[in-house]
């Protein structure tokens, strides 16, 4: 389920701000039954949005707290931010 949403939109690689901006609605609207890694989600589309709105090119301390939000959903499910 976290894994389907965050497939979807721009190739993060090409344009990680479009990317970003992207998943921000689709994260918060997924249904997660588990609370660790509900609050996970819902910080991650919190620091992307942080992201898709700092500064373009994107602030660095935006994508600090992206990296540290994947790396969140990542220790509960595995691979899935990646």
């Amino acid at each position: 389920m976290v894994g389907g949403v965050l497939a979807d939109g721009p190739d993060p690689a090409a344009d990680p701000v479009g990317y970003a901006d992207a998943q921000v609605l689709p994260l918060r609207q997924l249904r997660v039954s588990d609370a660790r890694l509900h609050r996970a989600v819902l910080q991650l589309a919190a620091a992307y949005q942080a992201y898709s709105a700092a500064s373009r090119p994107a602030g660095p301390a935006a994508a600090v707290q992206v990296s540290k939000s994947e790396a969140a959903v990542n220790a509960i499910c595995p691979g899935v931010a990646n």
